[in-house]
């Protein structure tokens, strides 16, 4: 799993982390364009090659998370790569989420958030922690496309001259 921080998902966004140089970014995007492109023409095979010239076909897997690594990366997004199963810390997931960890706290403790006790600690499952970033992501574009169509059913975007 490929999970971006601190950023929305928005594929459009304009916004680029100072984070990642602008040369990592642009090798990112070659790669990213690379895999996608090889991964068309061949119906989904992508092949390494070693300086010895040994060729590797990579598993599906692994080439879509390369690709989506690539494609973060290339946006100036920071990328982490976590097993579904990896269990995190309360810190952790609050990291991911961008939120306090006494507000994810909060969300674990109202049942919001799924999270086990291990003695007496929280730890959340990081399928768990993307899927709720992924709902909660979408809730919040769904509340920002409505609030659009109401401020334009309204006239909120249209522009007035004053006249003097």
């Amino acid at each position: 799993m490929a999970v971006s921080h601190r950023t929305s998902p928005d594929k459009n966004s304009t916004k680029t982390s100072n984070a990642i140089p602008a040369p990592e970014r642009s090798a990112a995007a070659r790669v990213a364009s690379l895999l996608l492109a090889n991964s068309k023409k061949r119906q989904g095979i992508v092949q390494v090659i070693d300086v010895d010239g040994q060729r590797q076909e990579l598993p599906n897997a692994l080439a879509e998370v390369m690709y989506r690594a690539a494609e973060l990366l290339a946006e100036g997004r920071p990328v982490t790569v976590l097993p579904d199963e990896e269990m995190l810390s309360t810190q952790a997931a609050a990291d991911i989420l961008n939120v306090s960890r006494q507000y994810l706290v909060r969300l674990v403790d109202t049942g919001e958030l799924a999270a086990e006790k291990v003695g007496s600690h929280r730890r959340l499952r990081a399928t768990d922690v993307a899927a709720f970033k992924a709902a909660r992501d979408a809730k919040r574009a769904s509340a920002l496309d409505r609030l659009a169509s109401l401020s334009e059913d309204v006239g909120g975007y249209e522009l007035e001259t004053k006249r003097r």
